[in-house]
C-alpha cells in the first residue's frame, strides 16, 4: 500500500499540473497491484473528484471558464457517464478497454502538446458535434472509471475550440462533473461502498498531489513540458497493461 500510495501521489501531481485528474493511471496502477476488480472505477473516480476540484476552483477564479464551449459537451456526457458507470464488465474486457483508452490518450496528448503555447484562431464547433463527442466520452468515462478530460482536452486543442487556459478549465470541469455522475452510476452496484474504505490513504495523498500539481502549473513548469511528461507516463502504463494482457 505504501508504494501504491506514493505512485498515486506522483500521478496526482503530474496530471493536476495539466488540468487532469489522473483516473486512467489510477486504474492502471490498481490493476497492476491486483486490487479487487469491482472497486477499480469508483476509487479512480473519487480520486479524480478530489484532484480536479482544486484545479477547477483555481482556473475559474483566474477567469478562464467559457461555459458556452463546456455546456454542450456536458449535455452529452453526464447522462452517458451515469449509464456507463452502471454497466458491469468482465475483467478481461475491462483490461482490453483500458489498454485501448490509455494508448489513444497518450497519442492524443503527444500530438496536441505543441498547441499548448501557440496562438491560434478559435473555431466555432457546432453544438450537435460537441454533444455527440460528449456522449461518447461520457459513456467511456463511466464504463472505465475516468473523467474523460484526458480525451476532451486534446480533442479541443486539435479542433482549436478554445485557448489553452480555457481548454484546461473546460477539461477540469468536464472531469469533475463526469466523475460525479460516474460515481453515482457505480453506487448502483453491490458492495462498492464497503470495498473502498480500506483505501483511504490514496484519497489523502491525491489531495496533496493535486495541490502540488496546481503550484507547478502556475509557478514553475510550462504546460507543454508537463503535457509531454504526462503523455509518456500514460504510454508507459498502457504498455504495462498490454504486457499483462498478453503474457
Amino acid at each position: 500500500m505504501i508504494i501504491l500510495s506514493i505512485l498515486f501521489l506522483i500521478t496526482a501531481i503530474l496530471y493536476s499540473s495539466v488540468g487532469f485528474g489522473g483516473g486512467s493511471t489510477y486504474l492502471a496502477l490498481l490493476l497492476i497491484w491486483e486490487i479487487p476488480y469491482y472497486i477499480f472505477p469508483i476509487i479512480a473516480l473519487l480520486c479524480n473528484i478530489i484532484v480536479v476540484t482544486g484545479n477547477s476552483i483555481n482556473y475559474i477564479a483566474s477567469g478562464n471558464l467559457n461555459s458556452k464551449i463546456l455546456v454542450p459537451y456536458l449535455i452529452g456526457s453526464v447522462p452517458f457517464a451515469f449509464i456507463g458507470g452502471s454497466i458491469n464488465l468482465d475483467k478481461n474486457i475491462f483490461e482490453i478497454i483500458l489498454f485501448i483508452v490509455l494508448s489513444l490518450a497518450s497519442i492524443l496528448l503527444l500530438i496536441s502538446h505543441n498547441s499548448y503555447e501557440n496562438n491560434f484562431k478559435i473555431r466555432i464547433i457546432p453544438k450537435y458535434i460537441s454533444i455527440l463527442i460528449g456522449s461518447l466520452l461520457g459513456l467511456i468515462s463511466g464504463i472505465v472509471g475516468i473523467g474523460g478530460g484526458i480525451f476532451l482536452s486534446p480533442i479541443l486543442f486539435l479542433l482549436k475550440a478554445g485557448y489553452p487556459r480555457q481548454i484546461a478549465t473546460i477539461a477540469s470541469l468536464f472531469i469533475l462533473i463526469n466523475s460525479i455522475s460516474g460515481v453515482i452510476g457505480q453506487l448502483t452496484k453491490q458492495n462498492v461502498i464497503s470495498g473502498i474504505l480500506d483505501y483511504w490513504p490514496l484519497f489523502i495523498l491525491v489531495l496533496l498531489g493535486g495541490q502540488i500539481g496546481n503550484f507547478l502549473n502556475l509557478k514553475i513548469f510550462s504546460n507543454k513540458l508537463l503535457a509531454i511528461i504526462t503523455s509518456g507516463l500514460v504510454m508507459f502504463v498502457a504498455i504495462r497493461i498490454g504486457l499483462k494482457i498478453y503474457s
